[in-house]
């Protein structure tokens, strides 16, 4: 069974939403009732004492048919690792997705949900010989592989399975790149699946991912000529004709960053496969996580400390009651940059540094990324952190300095 932290379902009256807009109980800050009236009502009429994640699941669902509508044509298959609160999971279930699992537990977990195992992909190129045999028994039939030793498990252990191929990718332009550990060459790719047709698989297509939090698209390019490369050399060399082109994922997420209207940002990428697959129709499949679940999601922190470590200096430490160990792992390098808010936006900032209340000094978020806060901002105040509804409570370690798990509130 998949062990998640702990989330539960917050109902939400709408219709008072409407007579009280302002969420006068607590203060909130007018910037996170724009994004969530249901956020912000959340917020505003709940005391919490503990950094917690919520998550409104009608922007999951309208975020589900942006996906479908920008990138027509394409099949969606959740990423369920991204956040595996069973209420999103079941939601999007019930929207018609399809699932990307990478483990045993993440499979069970979802057929718990009643999902279809034909509707799951094992998504994960390093699989246990005996993960892959109990997906297969299960009913599993499509796997992810890319290299020798994973097609002799599969063929093993699940055999007349579909089997994509991953190919590596640079992850150029990606704020969180997936480059060198997965995936394999072109040349690579078609020996690969030529032997899974002689070992009794079905070779049934192409996967990649252009890296997580991927704001240029035209970095697809590459490899959808890559992939294409694959398709014509095994149907002219080995007469296999494959039916599948996973797109991965990588669709953004809305941090520090600007980035591109979603339904001009999915043309363009479904613009190059028209042209770089034409005369072809595979399956089309997209495996979106961060850009289906982030943006859905706000966490409430509090500031525990605000400090100098010399009165010369002008930069201020805010020192949060949540850090990279407890949900904000992704700050590792400041690679993803998180929008905050307060409620004492408005008024005068100055420079800070900001840093997780564990004690482990690598537990710095970020210092180089030019991050300003109120000047008055104080001990005890409210910190919100945007677009923080994907790798967030997956991330959060179970206990380092007694710290709870990150928990999820869903609205």
């Amino acid at each position: 069974m998949l062990t998640t932290a702990q989330s539960t379902l917050f109902p939400v009256d709408d219709a008072a939403i409407g007579e009280h807009p302002d969420h006068s109980a607590r203060p909130v800050p007018a910037d996170l009732a724009r994004i969530s009236p249901r956020l912000a009502a959340y917020f505003a009429a709940t005391e919490l004492d503990r950094p917690t994640l919520a998550v409104d699941l009608a922007l999951i669902e309208a975020r589900y048919d942006e996906l479908s509508s920008a990138f027509s044509g394409c099949e969606t298959f959740y990423a369920v690792k991204a956040n595996p609160a069973p209420e999103i999971v079941s939601r999007l279930i019930a929207r018609g997705a399809r699932l990307d699992c990478a483990s045993r537990n993440e499979i069970a977990f979802c057929l718990g949900l009643g999902a279809n195992a034909a509707d799951i992909c094992f998504g994960n190129t390093i699989k246990k010989e005996s993960e892959i045999a109990w997906a297969h028994a299960h009913g599993v039939t499509q796997f992810a592989f890319d290299s020798v030793g994973e097609l002799e498990k599969l063929a093993r252990s699940a055999p007349g399975a579909q089997v994509l191929c991953r190919l590596i990718s640079d992850g150029a332009g990606a704020e969180w790149p997936l480059s060198r550990k997965f995936g394999c060459s072109t040349a690579m790719a078609v020996d690969l699946l030529q032997e899974a047709r002689e070992a009794g698989l079905i070779p049934y297509g192409v996967a990649f991912h252009v890296g997580s939090q991927q704001t240029e698209p035209e970095r697809w390019t590459p490899a959808l000529i890559q992939a294409r490369e694959v398709f014509d050399r095994l149907e002219r060399e080995a007469g296999i004709r494959l039916d599948c082109l996973n797109l991965g994922g990588g669709m953004p997420a809305r941090y520090r960053s600007e980035l591109f209207d979603l339904g001009d940002y999915g043309a363009r990428v479904m613009a190059s496969v028209r042209e770089i697959f034409a005369g072809l129709s595979p399956r089309l499949i997209i495996e979106p996580g961060r850009g289906l679940v982030a943006d859905a999601g706000v966490i409430q922190a509090e500031v525990v400390l605000v400090s100098r470590k010399d009165e010369s200096e002008t930069q201020r430490w805010v020192y949060l009651d949540i850090g990279k160990f407890s949900g904000l792992a992704e700050t590792m390098d400041e690679a993803i940059k998180y929008r905050l808010v307060t409620a004492r936006d408005g008024g005068a900032t100055g420079p800070v540094i900001l840093a997780g209340p564990s004690c482990d000094s690598a537990d710095i978020l970020y210092e180089k990324s030019g991050y300003a806060l109120p000047l008055d901002l104080q001990v005890g105040d409210k910190v919100w952190i945007l677009s923080a509804g994907a790798y967030t409570t997956t991330y959060s370690s179970i206990g380092f300095n007694g710290i709870p798990p990150l928990e999820t509130v869903c609205v």
